[in-house]
C-alpha cells in the first residue's frame, strides 16, 4: 500500500461539518491512492465502521462513512488492507500497529471563533509602542516600586536596563489609536495587548485595579499631587500617584476612551484581546493595599493587608495573625509583589473575577476575547483549577459566543483543551520552540544553542507532528504561533547564535552578526502554518533584543527597517487571500537536510511552501502529488525570498511524475500555488 498517500484531518475536507454539535451526524472521510485499498474501517471506541468509497480524483480514493455523536468526546483511527496488509492512520501518520496517543478526535458542541482561525494577530506592550499624549507620562520619582522610584525614559531610542520594571517610555492607547492606519495598512486583524490594568510596573502583570483601565495609558482628567521626595520610599506620601490611579474622574475617563479605541479598531476590522493576570494580583491591588495608597480613601475599603476585618481579608492567605499591616501573606513563587489570589477560601473573589471576564467582553467594551496568564497555576490544586476554567468558559462565552479564551501554557494542555475549558493556548510547542531550533538552533530565551538542531528538518517534522497532535482541530487552527514575544529573545537575534542574556553580553551584542534572511524564512512559515501567525510589536521593523527585559525595545518609528516591513506587508497580504492558509489541510511533502516543504490544502487550492533554510544552494524535487496536485500539470510560484530581498513576480513550473523540481538559493524560500480547473 502506498502509505505517503494515506490522509485524514478534522478539517472541513475531512469531517463535515469540522466543528458538529451534540447529537449531530458527522461525516468522516479518509483519502487513500487509487485502488490501493480493498476495504477500510472507521475505529472508534470498539465500533468498527465500514468505509465506503464516495470518490475517485486526482490520483486517490475518498473513502466516508458517517457517524451520530452524542454529548461525549468521540475518538477513533483509520484501520486499512490490501490482501494481507493491514495498516493504520492516526493524526502521526501510517503505522503498522495502533497507537492511542494519536488518535483523532470530536468534542460535540465545541468550536472555536471562526474569525479567529488563521487571523493575523500582533502583540503590543503599551509602554514601548507609541507615546501620543505627554500628559499621562510617568513622572520621576511618582512613586517607588521594588526599592527603586520610579523615572520616565526621555529618549525612546534608549535600550531598557537590565532590571527596568520601574521605568517608563510613555507609550500609550492614544499611541496606539494614532497607529490603526498603519497597523490596517500592515494587515493585522487582531491586536493582543500585555495587561492595560491599573498597575505599578511597566509590563503591568501585577495588576492594582482589574476594574479600571490604567489612567497612564487612559486619560488623566484630574492631575494634582506632588511626586515623592528625594530618597523618600513611602508611598503614602506619593499624592501625585494616588490621585491620579484612584480619583475616579481619571478612571472612568480612561475606561470610555479604551471603549473608544475599540469601537474604532472594530470599524476597521480589527479584533482585541486582552491580558487576564487572575491567578496573582499586585502588592498595590485595592483588595489588599500593602502601599497603604487607598487606606482611608473615600470610595475604597481598607485592604487584607491594612485590617483583619478587611471584605477582601479572604481573597489572600496569610500565615500569621500580624495585623494590622500584615506582611505574611502568600505570594506567587514567593515574590510578594505578587500576592497569589486564594480562590478556595473565597467564593466572592471567585464571583468577582468572573464578572471581570465577561464585563470586558460586554458593552461598552466589546474585547473579543481574554489570553490568560499563567492559567494552569491559578488555585491550589488542578482539581479547584480546571473547575474555575470552565466556569470562566461558560460566563465569557454567555456574555460574548464569539470571544476567544487563549491561555499562556508551557508543555502539554490537553488536559485543559478538551472542549470545556480553554479555546487554544500560546503556541509554544507545536510552533516557537522547533521553528527556532530548526532555524536558528537557539533556545527561546536564547539560554542555549544546540547545533545538531539547526536545519534538521526530519526532527523538526517528527517533533510538530507530535506536538500538533495534542491539539483538537479547532484549537490548532487559531492557536497563537509566534516567533517571540515580550517573554522571550527576540527571534532576530537567535539568529546569531549568541547564548546568554542582555547582562552578561550587553544590548549591543543582540544586533551583532544576526541574519535578517533566516527571520523572512521564519515569516514565511509562520504565515503558512495551521493557527494564528503572532507579530510582536516590532519584529516586522528589525528590532531585536536579548531575554526580558531587552526585548521590551522601544518600537523604532524614527528608524523602522521599511524593507522588512514591506516584507511582512505583502506576506500577511498573501496569507489573508488564501482561504487554505487559514483553514486548509496541513501535510508535510518531505524534509530533511537544511530544508522542508509542506502543504495546506484544500479542495479548491493548494499552496506549497519550500524553504532552504542553509547556506547552501540545493536542488530539490517536491512529492507535490500528496497535496492533490495533479501528476502532470504546471504550478505558480507567486512568493519568493532570498537573501537580496524578495518577489511577488510569477514564476511558473512543471510538475512532472507528481514532483515539481527547483532549485533553491541559500537562506531562501517559495511559495507555489494550483488552483484546479472548474
Amino acid at each position: 500500500m502506498n502509505y505517503e498517500a494515506m490522509f485524514s484531518d478534522g478539517t472541513g475536507e475531512y469531517r463535515i461539518p469540522p466543528e458538529p454539535k451534540e447529537y449531530e451526524q458527522v461525516r468522516i472521510r479518509l483519502r487513500t491512492a487509487a485502488g490501493d485499498v480493498t476495504d477500510a474501517v472507521l475505529c472508534s471506541e470498539g465500533k468498527r465502521l465500514p468505509m465506503r468509497l464516495a470518490e475517485s480524483r486526482d490520483g486517490f480514493d475518498f473513502y466516508e462513512t458517517s457517524l451520530t455523536l452524542g454529548k461525549e468526546k468521540v475518538i477513533y483511527y483509520f484501520e486499512m488492507h490490501s490482501g494481507y496488509e493491514t495498516c493504520y492512520l492516526d493524526r502521526f501518520g501510517v503505522s503498522s500497529e495502533q497507537r492511542g496517543q494519536y488518535q483523532f478526535a470530536i468534542v460535540p458542541g465545541f468550536s472555536t471563533p471562526d474569525w479567529a482561525k488563521g487571523a493575523v494577530m500582533y502583540q503590543i506592550l503599551v509602554d514601548r509602542f507609541c507615546n501620543s499624549d505627554g500628559a499621562n507620562d510617568v513622572v520621576d520619582n511618582e512613586y517607588h516600586y521594588i526599592n527603586r522610584s520610579v523615572r520616565h525614559i526621555t529618549d525612546w531610542s534608549q535600550n531598557p536596563a537590565n532590571f527596568d520594571v520601574a521605568s517608563f517610555y510613555g507609550g500609550d492607547l492614544q499611541g496606539v489609536y494614532n497607529k490603526l492606519d498603519y497597523l490596517q495598512r500592515l494587515g493585522v486583524e487582531v491586536i493582543y495587548f500585555n495587561p492595560l490594568f491599573v498597575s505599578p510596573s511597566n509590563h503591568k502583570y501585577d495588576i492594582q485595579d482589574y476594574d479600571y483601565i490604567d489612567p497612564h495609558y487612559g486619560k488623566i482628567i484630574e492631575d494634582g499631587g506632588e511626586p515623592l521626595a528625594e530618597g523618600d520610599e513611602d508611598n503614602r506620601h506619593a499624592t501625585k500617584y494616588i490621585k491620579r490611579v484612584t480619583d475616579k474622574k481619571n478612571l472612568e475617563a480612561s475606561n470610555a476612551f479604551f471603549a473608544e479605541l475599540v469601537a474604532e479598531a472594530h470599524r476597521r476590522g480589527i479584533k482585541i484581546i486582552l491580558d487576564g493576570v487572575f491567578n496573582h494580583c499586585g502588592s498595590f491591588n485595592k483588595w489588599l493595599d500593602r502601599e497603604r495608597l487607598y487606606e482611608g480613601q473615600e470610595g475604597y475599603k481598607d485592604g487584607a493587608y491594612v485590617s483583619k476585618d478587611s471584605p477582601y481579608h479572604n481573597f489572600f492567605h496569610f500565615y500569621e495573625d500580624e495585623w494590622p499591616y500584615n506582611h505574611t501573606y502568600d505570594g506567587w513563587w514567593g515574590h510578594d509583589t505578587l500576592p497569589k489570589l486564594n480562590y478556595e477560601n473565597s467564593e466572592e473573589l471567585t464571583d468577582y473575577i468572573i464578572h471581570i471576564g465577561k464585563k470586558w467582553v460586554s458593552p461598552p467594551y466589546n474585547v473579543d476575547g481574554w489570553r490568560l496568564d499563567v492559567a494552569a497555576d491559578l488555585g491550589h490544586s488542578e482539581e479547584f483549577n480546571h473547575k474555575f476554567w470552565r466556569r470562566f468558559r461558560d460566563a465569557v462565552k454567555e456574555a460574548n459566543p464569539n470571544a476567544v479564551i487563549l491561555a499562556e501554557h508551557y508543555g502539554d494542555a490537553s488536559a485543559w483543551l478538551q472542549g470545556d475549558q480553554w479555546d487554544t493556548i500560546m503556541n509554544y510547542d507545536a510552533f516557537m520552540e522547533p521553528i527556532s531550533f530548526f532555524l536558528t538552533g537557539m533556545e527561546k530565551h536564547s539560554d542555549r544553542f544546540e547545533d545538531y538542531a539547526v536545519g534538521d528538518g526530519k526532527r523538526f517534522e517528527m517533533t510538530m507532528l507530535h506536538c500538533m497532535a495534542q491539539f483538537l482541530t479547532p484549537s490548532l487552527y487559531c492557536s497563537m504561533n509566534q516567533l517571540d514575544n515580550h517573554d522571550h529573545s527576540r527571534f532576530l537575534t537567535r539568529t546569531n547564535h549568541m547564548v546568554g542574556r542582555v547582562d552578561q553580553l550587553g544590548s549591543e551584542a543582540a544586533s551583532e552578526n544576526i541574519n535578517p534572511a533566516l527571520l523572512k524564512l521564519a515569516g514565511l512559515m509562520q504565515m503558512g502554518w495551521p493557527g494564528a501567525p503572532t507579530l510582536y510589536y516590532g519584529d516586522e521593523a528589525g528590532v531585536v533584543g536579548f531575554t526580558d527585559p531587552d526585548n521590551r525595545r522601544t518600537y523604532p518609528w524614527d528608524n523602522p527597517d521599511y524593507v522588512l516591513i514591506d516584507y511582512h506587508r505583502d506576506l500577511i497580504a498573501f496569507h489573508k487571500n488564501h482561504v487554505a492558509l487559514k483553514k486548509g489541510s496541513f501535510m508535510f511533502l518531505s524534509t530533511g537536510r537544511n530544508y522542508v516543504s509542506f502543504a495546506r490544502f484544500t479542495k479548491d487550492e493548494k499552496v506549497i511552501i519550500i524553504v532552504n533554510s542553509g547556506g547552501d544552494t540545493m536542488e530539490l524535487s517536491i512529492p507535490v502529488w500528496k497535496a492533490e496536485i495533479p501528476a502532470t500539470c504546471e504550478i505558480n510560484q507567486v512568493f519568493m525570498t532570498n537573501v537580496l530581498g524578495y518577489s511577488l513576480f510569477p514564476v511558473r513550473h512543471q510538475v512532472q511524475g507528481g514532483h515539481v523540481h527547483i532549485k533553491l538559493l541559500p537562506f531562501s524560500g517559495v511559495v507555489l500555488c494550483y488552483t484546479p480547473e472548474a
